[in-house]
């Protein structure tokens, strides 16, 4: 497919990434941050939201550092799976993603900034066309909500990222630039629940990288997600689940979803309550019956949300499972 004409510019650091920004908001005129491009490029072949201005991050090496306790956003998600430097789950969840060959170009950044998705926003222009177009993307059209009609006050685009939930558990945190200086939140508050807006990320700010907790080589865990195939498919539907034990008695636990919802969800307090009388197996269904009803699938994917909310009952069943005989 033809892709849509943009000015490409490659700065080498990040303060020359923000000035690019600064100048090119100067001039009322939009841009995008690229990272990897397994996610944009496709996107902007289909017109989905094309910007005339994209600045590439490729050639900024402070954002490849990758430590214990520190993610770069431009750190590879296939050098994340083989580092010895990642938590196993968080491991896990990487090698999950895609095939081998996205995952050598695709970054942590662009899997946590990863723009939301719909049944009918993914689609070329021109099928687009023929149902009078998408709330998302055609939004100047005047266009419908295809998926909750007679509504546009919410997009309802689902997050179908699988790191995002894994280091929502490790409670890690993501740390932003922009003109204005520089700021900081944990993961599970970065999201926007607007399918359109995705995140907090404001007009020309940038996420540099994630810091993670040094005790989280304490915290034991596992990745479980649903999806039409083995490699290439996004989750249609993901639970992270991470837990801690003091003299082998569980003390914390903490639980995940995604690819559920326009934000991932984090579900420490239905873990929580469970945590000082736990009961093996018994706690576990518990659990998983508490998670299946706290999420809110909506009909923009291809398997219907009746069966993901069964589906993340089983998965989190799944990831409990070490946690079945304690």
């Amino acid at each position: 497919m033809k892709m849509p004409p943009f000015k490409l510019h490659s700065p080498t650091t990040v303060d020359e990434a923000i000035e690019i920004a600064q100048e090119i908001q100067s001039k009322e005129e939009d841009f995008d941050w690229i990272s990897g491009g397994t996610d944009l490029i496709p996107n902007y072949k289909w017109h989905l939201n094309p910007k005339k201005n994209v600045i590439s991050l490729a050639n900024i090496s402070q954002l490849t550092e990758l430590t214990e306790t520190n993610i770069g956003a431009m750190v590879r998600l296939q050098d994340l799976v083989d580092s010895e430097f990642t938590h196993p789950v968080l491991a896990k969840s990487a090698s999950s993603i895609a095939s081998i060959m996205i995952r050598r170009s695709g970054t942590v950044g662009g899997n946590i900034c990863l723009d939301t998705r719909c049944y009918w926003y993914n689609q070329t222009e021109e099928w687009r066309e023929t149902i009078d177009w998408c709330h998302k993307c055609d939004c100047g059209t005047g266009a419908d909500c295809r998926v909750i009609p007679n509504q546009n006050t919410l997009c309802v685009a689902t997050y179908q990222a699988d790191l995002a939930p894994v280091l929502m558990c490790m409670k890690a945190k993501v740390h932003l630039i922009s003109t204005s200086g520089k700021r900081e939140m944990e993961l599970s508050d970065f999201f926007e629940l607007d399918g359109m807006k995705k995140n907090k990320l404001l007009p020309g700010e940038l996420l540099t990288h994630i810091t993670i907790p040094k005790d989280i080589s304490d915290w034991s865990g596992d990745y479980q997600k649903l999806r039409q195939r083995e490699s290439w498919d996004f989750p249609e539907a993901g639970v992270a689940v991470l837990w801690k034990k003091k003299n082998g008695k569980l003390e914390k636990l903490r639980i995940a979803t995604t690819g559920l919802e326009s934000i991932p969800g984090y579900h420490e307090d239905l873990a929580m309550e469970l945590v000082e009388n736990w009961d093996g197996e018994r706690s576990v269904k518990l659990l998983s019956e508490k998670i299946r009803k706290a999420v809110k699938p909506v009909p923009n994917t291809w398997y219907t949300p009746s069966y993901r909310r069964k589906m993340v009952k089983v998965l989190t069943k799944r990831a409990c499972k070490e946690l079945m005989s304690e």
